[in-house]
């Protein structure tokens, strides 16, 4: 019996090859694509009580209409916006990082930085204090410190990207605001040790 061979297809000469990753698809590509995602380990309690105090609002809402005789759908409808707009409201930014890139996810937008590359660390002690961190690419990312000091693990990828940054010259100004950070991470850490060895 004959043998069947097949030959590869052969190259039309001067033909288009391929395209291969162009020299922007490498430099924009996520390096940290293989490594797992730290998460905020206290969002999904917070999301919990927002959508609490949000039903909890529409609920007494519409005993108060049904108690006046008032309660209606056109009136229904309002509360249920107004507790939807609540939700919005009291629902914190989703955090999560890897190296070199830190995410805060919102209701509606999404925000990133380079962590690698800061030019910018701020603390905005206001109602809220707020941690503002910017890029050298113009993106900007606002953090609960209290997010970072719940969660060391997110809490050493900023700390490491900071220092690359440093390393690198980017990032000028922030010292004393990361400082505060790490001295309360130390000392949060130091009572946990202390209440888990009974010395507290």
């Amino acid at each position: 019996m004959a043998r069947r061979m097949t030959r590869p297809a052969r190259r039309t000469p001067g033909g288009p090859e391929a395209p291969g990753p162009t020299e922007h698809d490498r430099s924009t590509r996520d390096p940290g694509t293989h490594t797992p995602w730290a998460h905020d380990r206290t969002w999904a309690g917070d999301a919990r009580s927002a959508a609490g105090c949000a039903a909890l609002l529409f609920g007494l809402l519409l005993v108060l209409d049904a108690a006046t005789g008032r309660l209606d759908v056109r009136g229904a409808l309002l509360w249920l916006g107004l507790g939807a707009l609540l939700f919005a409201v009291l629902t914190p930014p989703r955090v999560r990082a890897r190296p070199e890139v830190l995410v805060s996810r919102g209701l509606l937008r999404r925000r990133c930085v380079r962590l690698d590359g800061l030019v910018a660390v701020r603390r905005d002690d206001g109602i809220a204090p707020r941690l503002v961190l910017r890029d050298t690419a113009g993106g900007q990312v606002v953090v609960d410190p209290d997010v970072l000091i719940a969660n060391p693990p997110l809490w050493r990828l900023v700390e490491d990207g900071a220092r690359t940054s440093t390393e690198r010259g980017s990032l000028l100004c922030g010292a004393t605001a990361l400082r505060r950070i790490a001295e309360r991470v130390e000392h949060d850490r130091a009572e946990a040790v202390f209440r888990a060895s009974g010395l507290e």
